[in-house]
């Protein structure tokens, strides 16, 4: 088995979401095991029609790259 190197993680800027498969790779997850760490919840998703998609901005969260992000709105 060959393994591929991990893809970067986009700037949310760039790229807001990504798929699931994507967002698992960046795990060294395959497809399946991608779609039931987000099915869990342990990749943070979000719907869009029948799509289920991963927001950049809250993986970078989960994974200790960028702070969260606080609710100024009072």
């Amino acid at each position: 088995m060959t393994t591929s190197p991990v893809p970067a993680l986009p700037d949310p800027q760039v790229q807001p979401t990504m798929t699931v498969p994507e967002a698992g790779r960046i795990f060294g997850l395959e497809r399946a095991a991608s779609y039931n760490a987000a099915r869990r919840g342990d990749i943070p998703t979000i719907t869009v029609g029948r799509r289920v998609l991963v927001p950049t901005a809250k993986l970078r969260v989960l994974l200790g790259l960028d702070a969260p992000a606080t609710d100024t709105a009072a």
